[in-house]
């Protein structure tokens, strides 16, 4: 368990007739009884969008930074909007991944009130290993995009490529700039683990292992992306950049390897003590592979030690057979089914020239939800 990382002088007395009152009030249960972790950035999430950083002491008023995190914040105001951008994207990102399975990243979500993450992400679990790789993933990917849209001017376009295209081909467009997103966003999403704090040792190394491999897989998902150019759609000639794969695509690269984490053991390797396979600790850990120290529950049912919320509820799929199967789902408990009704367009028709009309149809579908 790492040891509360709240800056006390972040809490300066307020006045009735300060503007910031209300942004305080809101995050200050938040701010107040989160520990120190290295994920307490996505507090960010909670941000209300209409929140401008433009001043350093908005700083003061953002949930979840550490001291180093908050000195950047000082020193690149513009920046954090970005952040707090990446911070809604790993909840909304995570939550859609794994919508389909017993754990379905609903502990990112964390109420304003709750006293910390929930164990599953507390503890050193692979759906902390997944959180950790996609957040890692996901700031570094919105700071190269935002590099590439404009919105950072302290960066440009990605530099073009030293080698030379094949013919038909030219390097062009404006290419997201990766190198500003990695450097920038390690040194913010990593800044509480490189902390000197009493903690676990063990959960710092893992935390900051899975944090690169999202940083792999982002690098692996950079993509040559072309435009068409020539007579009539001929495209003779293709301008083409480096551009990132959709955090989505990214996303499900990390779900691969997170169901195919590795456990692992902190054990002495030579001069120091370095995680290593728990069932084949004659090899390294590699560079590629998720890592956690604790095995998971089975998320079946409410547990609020080990972060489980249960799948009482959740809707499954009758006829499919994988993880949002009813039987896996509802973990042999059974379902119950209900019907809804859904309103969609129908019997559309295409006017030349240029519209569509379409019909409101009305049919009942069956849901089912786990017992």
């Amino acid at each position: 368990m790492f040891v509360s990382c709240v800056n006390w002088s972040h809490f300066p007395t307020m006045r009735r007739s300060s503007s910031h009152v209300v942004v305080v009030g809101v995050f200050a249960a938040l701010l107040l009884s989160q520990v120190c972790s290295g994920i307490k950035w996505l507090a960010l999430s909670h941000v209300s969008p209409s929140l401008h950083i433009n001043q350093t002491q908005h700083c003061k008023l953002l949930p979840g930074l550490v001291s180093s995190q908050a000195q950047l914040c000082r020193s690149n105001l513009e920046l954090m909007q970005t952040i707090i951008q990446a911070a809604r994207e790993v909840k909304k990102t995570c939550q859609k991944t794994f919508g389909d399975m017993r754990w379905n990243c609903s502990s990112i979500d964390i109420p304003i009130d709750a006293p910390k993450y929930r164990p599953d992400l507390d503890r050193g679990t692979r759906e902390s290993a997944f959180v950790y790789a996609l957040s890692a993933a996901t700031i570094s990917h919105t700071i190269a995009r935002a590099c590439t849209s404009g919105d950072l001017r302290l960066c440009s376009c990605g530099p073009i490529p030293a080698e030379i295209p094949e013919p038909g081909y030219r390097w062009g467009g404006c290419a997201d700039n990766l190198h500003y997103g990695l450097v920038m966003g390690s040194k913010f999403s990593d800044a509480a683990m490189k902390m000197k704090r009493p903690g676990s040792h063990a959960n710092k190394l893992m935390h900051l292992h899975n944090s690169e491999v999202g940083r792999l897989v982002l690098k692996e998902a950079l993509v040559m992306k072309c435009k068409c150019h020539g007579v009539s759609g001929s495209c003779s000639i293709r301008t083409c950049w480096r551009g990132l794969q959709d955090l989505r695509e990214i996303a499900m690269d990390l779900k691969t390897k997170y169901l195919s984490a590795t456990k692992v053991v902190h054990r002495p390797m030579g001069t120091r003590k370095q995680l290593v396979p728990k069932d084949i600790d004659i090899r390294p850990v590699r560079e590629n592979e998720l890592v956690y120290l604790q095995s998971s529950p089975d998320f079946c049912t409410k547990n609020d030690k080990q972060g489980s919320v249960g799948t009482q509820d959740r809707q499954c799929n009758k006829t499919s057979v994988g993880s949002d199967s009813c039987d896996l789902m509802c973990c042999g408990r059974g379902y119950n089914p209900y019907t809804e009704k859904l309103v969609e367009r129908c019997h559309c028709k295409y006017h030349w020239c240029c519209y569509v009309t379409c019909k409101k149809c009305e049919r009942i579908v069956e849901r089912y939800v786990c017992k």
